[in-house]
């Protein structure tokens, strides 16, 4: 059933080594919301009134939100009469959309059991999933049971998002609606990235210079070897956090010629 309404692929295969990112969003709601009025509304532009309760299915299609593309797949759940054997889809969506009709009550008490079972999800694992609660078939207004204000009341005390919108007329809406969900879903990313291993270098004390011929290299300076100054008299040179200007003199800067400065390390210097 997913071939029915899932969109076309471009002609084009995309690499495999770049694949799209993908984003998985969950319908939930009572029988009778328009949870599978809603999926196929936003894959095919169409509507459809009827459909068969007891029909679960997942969809695919690809999408191009705020520039960036995404793979968008959506779940239909069939859920009667409230929550039930939530795990296929608590531990399998990365956002959910609960629907409920605006002019069926009990539609949206259904729904607050479902924010009340994913607010349950979030508290017992590591990632926090959007969620966007949707009240459906704006088109019956004239028969509305549901006021605006208590949606958004509703949406409020769970912390998510809140839209009404109609499968029967709105494509706009309900694409974005959709859209939403794969926005809150970066937006989730972007606040929560995943953790970097922390790497601690422990610091080692500079060798003292007469007991070793060589300085080795720390911090980006480089290899500075002593045993080429055959006659060097050598001052006490003292560690480098409190190193001033330590002068060194060969035998070739005692005679009366002139030789150029050399500057081998911060602090010491060669005539």
């Amino acid at each position: 059933m997913s071939s029915m309404f899932g969109k076309p692929r471009a002609s084009g295969e995309r690499p495999p080594q770049s694949p799209l990112p993908e984003c998985k969003v969950a319908i939930l709601g009572c029988r009778g919301a328009g949870k599978s009025a809603l999926t196929v509304k936003f894959l095919t532009k169409r509507f459809i009134g009827e459909y068969d309760p007891n029909l679960e299915d997942t969809y695919t299609s690809e999408e191009l939100v705020d520039q960036q593309p995404v793979l968008l797949k959506v779940m239909d759940t069939a859920d009667q009469d409230g929550p039930g054997n939530c795990e296929r889809y608590l531990c399998w969506a990365s956002a959910f959309l609960v629907v409920y009709s605006i002019d069926d009550r009990r539609s949206f008490e259904g729904c607050q059991r479902y924010l009340e079972v994913l607010a349950l999800h979030a508290r017992g694992c590591q990632r926090r999933c959007p969620v966007l609660l949707l009240g459906n078939k704006l088109d019956m207004n004239q028969y509305r049971q549901v006021p605006s204000a208590e949606g958004m009341s509703l949406a409020g005390s769970f912390g998510c998002l809140f839209h009404e919108v109609s499968a029967c007329q709105d494509f706009a809406g309900v694409q974005h609606v959709f859209h939403e969900a794969v926005r809150a879903v970066r937006r989730q990313a972007e606040w929560n990235p995943p953790a970097r291993p922390l790497l601690i270098t422990e610091e080692q004390p500079c060798p003292p210079v007469a007991a070793a011929l060589a300085l080795p290299t720390h911090h980006g300076l480089a290899t500075c070897t002593f045993n080429t100054l055959s006659t060097v008299n050598y001052k006490e040179i003292p560690s480098v956090a409190q190193a001033k200007l330590v002068t060194v003199k060969s035998s070739r800067a005692q005679s009366k010629r002139k030789a150029p400065t050399l500057t081998l390390l911060k602090g010491f210097k060669i005539f």
